[in-house]
């Protein structure tokens, strides 16, 4: 891939943000990320602090044929790189509201917290996922399931225009009457470095949620109580069911250490009154380890899911389901529930509402007739129980969702991509990939392979 030193070398000076070679104080710190399990190891780094400096490695390393890493916050790494270029994003942080259109211009680097607080200070919010420490760009270049995703469907569907450094070296502005467009919503990284984007607010000021959290004896009836719930719900609300055993620590609050649980996350776009009455039949389950239901500023709304803060390692596959029967529950819980010993968290969110509508956008984000989506989360060696999980749920699974795959290794291969997509989808996004990266320099991803390779 000449990756020789000399290369690397050679005009290295070009770029205005830091570079790192391997060996060089910094180059540790680079390359850490939110995912621990493993980390880029590029034969140069360039720590970006503007499109320019993004425009200059990509033309650096296509002139060298070298591929091209991207990483802002680490927490999507699916394919490390070995050798290449890394253009680390964090530092291209600049935000700007524009309250009268209800609109933000992000830079790459832009985490979702740092949005969310933005666009509070003029009464709006994004279509922000459960994690605040996410990067913005790589949420919606996934298609962005956000919490209030029934309502306003897609956080990618509400992006306006794209910034973006293809393979050539190129800076292009996408609007949605461009092709490519859609192809980058939905596919990842792999048409080049998104730089900068602009993205639609909402005008949501507070929400109400939190979490009902039931210890072990009531974990089966307060799955069966969710799964008939969710076919009485309005599309203002959006809710996941997360099962999982906590380890008997001191970091783990003592009402939940050591204990096996199923935890309700609610999310509902609607005055809190109305939250409090679609929310009985939870309730009625029987006595909550927890119960923090509220309504909240929108700014605390990553409370909901409390996703963990710190880097860790970790892999996830799904499982997008046309439905949740009883039948179905059964077989995950024989799966994956407190008696199965299969130590996995898994996350049942509903799906349907808004995100089953077609696309204006085109944006490549498919199989919208899926109701439910199970995320499944262990240890990154532990493939062997993510897959039988997800065989348990055969009978019922469409596919599964690209945005919710978590961790690299073997199972981050053509198929897994390919099966993301529908066949046409696919074929289209692999045409798009042949005329705009036909030498594959984008590939440290969920990779598309060029169409004719």
């Amino acid at each position: 891939m000449g990756n020789n030193a000399a290369q690397i070398e050679e005009n290295s000076d070009i770029f205005t943000g830091p570079v790192f070679r391997p060996g060089d104080d910094g180059y540790d710190a680079e390359i850490a990320g939110f995912q621990t399990a493993y980390t880029h190891r590029p034969a140069l780094i360039v720590g970006a602090v503007h499109t320019e400096d993004v425009r200059a490695a990509v033309e650096y390393a296509a002139r060298h044929d070298l591929p091209i890493a991207v990483q802002a916050t680490g927490h999507g790494l699916s394919v490390a790189a070995d050798g290449g270029v890394l253009i680390s994003t964090g530092r291209m942080t600049d935000i700007r509201i524009d309250p009268v259109r209800r609109t933000a211009h992000v830079r790459a680097g832009v985490r979702a917290g740092a949005l969310v607080d933005a666009a509070a200070e003029h009464g709006l919010a994004p279509l922000n996922g459960s994690s605040p420490s996410v990067g913005v760009v790589g949420y919606l270049l996934g298609g962005g399931v956000g919490l209030l995703a029934r309502r306003f469907g897609y956080a990618a569907e509400h992006v306006r225009s794209i910034e973006l450094v293809t393979a050539d070296g190129r800076v292009r502005t996408l609007t949605p009457d461009d092709e490519l467009f859609g192809a980058v919503l939905g596919s990842g990284g792999n048409f080049g470095v998104v730089t900068a984007l602009e993205v639609g607010l909402v005008p949501v000021t507070t929400v109400y949620g939190g979490q009902l959290v039931f210890d072990t004896p009531l974990v089966e009836r307060a799955l069966d109580a969710w799964r008939r719930w969710t076919a009485t719900v309005p599309e203002d609300l959006t809710s996941t069911v997360t099962m999982l055993a906590f380890p008997d620590i001191p970091q783990v609050p003592e009402p939940l250490r050591g204990r096996y649980i199923a935890s309700a996350r609610i999310a509902y776009n609607g005055p809190a009154e109305e939250g409090e009455r679609l929310v009985a039949p939870l309730r009625a389950v029987g006595e909550r380890l927890k119960d923090d239901l509220r309504e909240m500023p929108y700014p605390e709304s990553h409370t909901i899911h409390s996703d963990p803060d710190h880097p860790h390692a970790y892999a996830a596959t799904n499982a997008l389901l046309g439905e949740f029967t009883e039948e179905t529950a059964a077989a995950l819980l024989a799966a994956a529930g407190p008696d199965s010993g299969a130590g996995a968290v898994v996350d049942v969110r509903h799906l349907g509402g808004a995100l089953a509508r077609p696309s204006d956008a085109g944006i490549a984000v498919d199989h919208r007739e899926a109701a439910y989506v199970v995320r499944i989360i262990t240890g990154p060696e532990d493939a062997a129980t993510r897959a039988a999980i997800r065989a348990a749920l055969t009978p019922w699974t469409l596919g599964h969702s690209l945005n919710f795959l978590y961790g690299a290794g073997a199972e981050a291969d053509e198929a897994q991509t390919r099966a993301g997509y529908r066949p046409d989808t696919y074929a289209r996004l692999a045409a798009l990939k042949a005329e705009h990266d036909p030498r594959n320099l984008f590939r440290f991803n969920r990779n598309i392979r060029p169409e004719g390779r």
